[in-house]
């Protein structure tokens, strides 16, 4: 009955004119919106086939077994009753110096905890804090980076006992007097430390929550558990950087992990003017420490830096500093596992090596690393980095040496070290890495 009535009425045939009229530009943008539609679809059925072979185990078998791997990364470490290095360190031009003037690379490896849920550096509930820091000395290594949480330095909770089985002379002492105590063993092995201010709040790092992507996050509201200006950003790195004013082997700090946000590039100009203040604060306390400036969008780019330099009281004591991991390449859809070595080598030097290309300040990069099982993709990055590094001779720092993540004591797949915090995984990447220190 409807049916009839709606054919009878008329009232189709005005429809069916309407829809006529509405689509009459159907006929000429059909083609190509299945064309595009078609092209959509091969696009992403292709980066499902790249992704899924890139998740492939990769062919190791140009490396030698671990014994061999052994040998190369001991015979690439120096005297270990020589002094690493000559402080206080300085830059010139595109390399830091020690006091004679000879270049000092820094081949550093991450020691993270401190900036994590616990408030405390790993591995301490293992193992004596200067058995780990001889074994960092052993592998080769001549400075750590050791980061912590302005969450931390404004708690500063006594940490329990269970995280310090090891080291029981820290037991009932507040979390900053275990970082000064971790900072004062790495020193007595003769390493350099560079302090890290890693994250407002103590806990894993780094995603996309916005209390955690700049050094201040008073502008959000009451949306911060913990919520800090960037005057009391610069107090925590004061609080922590007093009690090794007098420790020569404390040679610098970074200012800040991984500075991102939505505006990504634009963020540069308010960073460097923030990393200009909190140096000046830094400096009155001891001018020998470097100030280590990261880029912005998670540490990837640099850029700005050649037309807004960070200025310093004294401009010798500047590094900028970058991170280049496989899933990086902020900018582009396609990451760093996935790129020819060409396009890779392109992104470092506009991103951050032409600052050392043009001799005009060093360049730290402080987080690299991948996992000792790699996938292809894994291993595509890696051996275009390496090739990099080898090229450009540039500093570095490995993460992490732990072989454990705090929440829920997560196996580290990037650490370097074997849960007994004593034993090294003896595989291509500590190879690679002792190849960079020759």
């Amino acid at each position: 009955m409807i049916w009839w009535y709606w054919r009878k009425s008329g009232l189709a045939s005005v429809v069916s004119a309407q829809a006529k009229r509405r689509w009459r530009w159907w006929p000429a943008l059909k083609t190509p919106l299945i064309l595009l539609i078609a092209t959509f679809a091969g696009l992403y059925l292709s980066l499902r086939i790249v992704w899924r072979r890139g998740s492939v185990p990769a062919n190791l078998s140009v490396y030698p077994d671990a014994q061999s791997i052994k040998a190369s990364v001991v015979k690439s470490v120096v005297d270990p009753d020589r002094p690493l290095f000559h402080p206080p360190l300085r830059a010139r031009g595109r390399d830091i110096v020690d006091q004679n003037g000879d270049r000092t690379k820094l081949l550093s490896v991450n020691w993270y905890g401190g900036s994590d849920m616990f408030m405390v550096p790993g591995g301490l509930d293992v193992r004596h804090r200067s058995g780990i820091a001889r074994t960092i000395r052993a592998l080769g290594f001549n400075s750590v980076r050791l980061p912590y949480a302005d969450e931390v330095v404004r708690k500063n909770p006594i940490v329990e006992a269970r995280h310090l089985i090891a080291n029981e002379d820290l037991v009932g002492e507040r979390a900053m007097d275990i970082y000064a105590a971790v900072v004062q063993a790495l020193t007595e092995a003769g390493l350099a430390v560079i302090v890290n201010n890693h994250i407002t709040k103590a806990r894993w790092c780094c995603d996309g929550y916005p209390c955690d992507m700049g050094w201040a996050n008073d502008h959000l509201g009451p949306i911060c558990p913990v919520k800090q200006s960037e005057d009391q950003w610069i107090e925590n790195l004061v609080a922590v950087m007093r009690p090794h004013v007098n420790n020569t082997h404390v040679v610098g700090v970074d200012l800040r992990n991984e500075v991102r946000g939505p505006t990504g590039r634009y963020m540069w100009n308010s960073w460097a003017t923030a990393a200009e203040r909190a140096a000046v604060k830094l400096h009155a306390l001891q001018p020998n420490w470097l100030i280590i400036v990261e880029g912005v969008s998670s540490a990837n780019d640099i850029r700005g830096a050649e037309y807004r330099p960070v200025r310093l009281q004294y401009p010798d004591k500047l590094v900028y500093s970058a991170h280049v991991y496989g899933w990086s390449g902020w900018g582009s859809l396609v990451p760093y596992w996935y790129r020819t070595y060409k396009s890779f080598a392109e992104d470092m030097h506009n991103n951050w090596q032409y600052l050392r290309a043009s001799d005009t300040a060093p360049v730290w990069i402080s987080e690299i690393g991948a996992p000792g099982r790699p996938s292809r993709k894994d291993f595509h990055y890696w051996k275009n980095l390496m090739r990099y590094l080898r090229e450009t001779d540039v500093d570095i720092a490995y993460w992490a040496i732990n072989p454990r993540k705090p929440k829920n004591n997560e196996y580290e797949s990037y650490g370097l070290l074997e849960d007994d915090w004593e034993t090294p995984r003896y595989d291509y990447r500590l190879m690679d890495l002792a190849e960079l220190r020759t």
